[in-house]
């Protein structure tokens, strides 16, 4: 069933609660990075367009104590928004109570308006993390009709999300319309062949989505660390590479069940240590010293990993092939950014975490198609599971 957009619901007029995706990176009281922010733009600005007042709610780190509290306030944000959106941002530092609801009563379209730290409310009792169904309710009262555009908590039932939407007509706002559209699509309905590459350091991490992409994908090309507990599986020598000894079992049985359709490295770049220096080398995943460690996938791997991507008319990556972190171990991952950056006739999606990253860094972002906002939430989506913020928003 489709959901609502944000484009779908009349404005004009109306208080919109808006649930964004705040939990920006910050150092000593300063935003050290505002992609988050800037990311959350368009649907505030066609709010603000349409004629609605956006009401904008946010969760910043996690807040135990009266002390976290100092700490992470969300008025940073509320004057990095301002200068972005080139207009006032309102601000009240706090969550509930006369002082906010005078606020939002008197604000006019045109008007934008912060809510401080959702988490606040978790000091006293886990009210926003427990999605305390009194608290969904008085927020929802505050508002005519609510935006969800936080893909990031959508794998979190929260009050400022799942709460708020089960009192208010919802929609998606921009940002999570992609989410639904990409990451989503690649689980429903993905346009083939679809080869799936999947990359990180244990195999615990990815269970589901392995599991869930096996069922959905063409090809599932496996790399990271994760691999060599694959490797073992098939009774290979690994050294002292990263190995999950509780996982074998399962290994063999997604080698199984995956015949002919998940491809495993044919080299590794292995080291002593796990150091970026040392006496590197190149060699056959049949031909692992006892004493040596893999790294990254060697240069012949990068190149089947090209050929299974050959014609691909959809692909999503999660996960690092290597040791990203360390610049001789890093070639993989890189070679494989290039690999799906380099298509031209296929949708090309990145699920969020360290690739998102790697992606961002070596200044690819605007090769691929869809770069996922969320980690857990990616994740999550791609093992098939319905996710409660996006469950809670209306159907169109």
């Amino acid at each position: 069933m489709a959901k609502k957009i944000v484009s779908d619901l009349e404005l004009k007029d109306k208080k919109v609660l808006v649930r964004a995706d705040f939990n920006v990176p910050m150092k000593d009281g300063e935003i050290t990075n505002d992609n988050r922010i800037v990311e959350a733009l368009p649907t505030i600005k066609y709010i603000i367009e349409q004629g609605g007042i956006p009401v904008i709610f946010s969760h910043l780190g996690k807040v135990k104590t009266e002390e976290d509290k100092e700490k992470l306030s969300l008025q940073p944000v509320a004057r990095r928004l301002a200068e972005l959106l080139g207009t006032e941002v309102g601000f009240t530092n706090v969550t509930r109570g006369e002082k906010l609801e005078a606020s939002i009563q008197n604000l006019t379209p045109g008007d934008v308006f912060l809510v401080e730290n959702t988490r606040f409310e978790d000091v006293d009792g886990k009210k926003e993390s427990k999605n305390d169904s009194e608290l969904g309710q008085y927020w929802a009262s505050l508002g005519d009709v609510f935006v969800n555009d936080a893909f990031g908590t959508a794998h979190r039932e929260h009050a400022s999300n799942v709460g708020i939407g089960a009192h208010l007509e919802s929609a998606a706002g921009f940002l999570m319309e992609k989410e639904i559209k990409f990451i989503g699509g690649v689980v429903e309905n993905p346009e083939r062949p679809f080869v799936a590459i999947l990359g990180g350091a244990k195999v615990s991490d990815k269970i589901g989505v392995i599991e869930n992409l096996l069922q959905v994908a063409d090809k599932v090309l496996i790399g990271g660390g994760m691999a060599y507990t694959f490797f073992k599986a098939q009774g290979k020598e690994i050294g002292k590479s990263l190995l999950e000894e509780d996982k074998i079992e399962l290994a063999k049985d997604l080698l199984e069940r995956g015949e002919g359709k998940i491809v495993l490295p044919v080299d590794a770049k292995i080291n002593a240590e796990f150091s970026n220096e040392g006496d590197i080398q190149e060699v056959s995943v049949d031909e692992i010293p006892a004493d040596k460690m893999g790294l990254d996938i060697g240069s012949k791997t990068v190149e089947l990993f090209k050929e299974q991507l050959e014609g691909a008319k959809t692909v999503v990556w999660n996960g690092p092939m290597g040791v990203f972190e360390m610049s001789n171990f890093a070639q993989g991952t890189i070679g494989v950014c290039e690999a799906i950056a380099n298509l031209e006739e296929a949708t090309t999606i990145i699920g969020g975490g360290d690739s998102a990253a790697a992606a961002m860094e070596l200044g690819f972002a605007d090769k691929f198609t869809h770069i996922s906002t969320g980690g857990g939430a990616s994740l999550e989506y791609l093992e098939g599971k319905e996710l409660p913020g996006i469950k809670s928003i209306s159907d169109k």
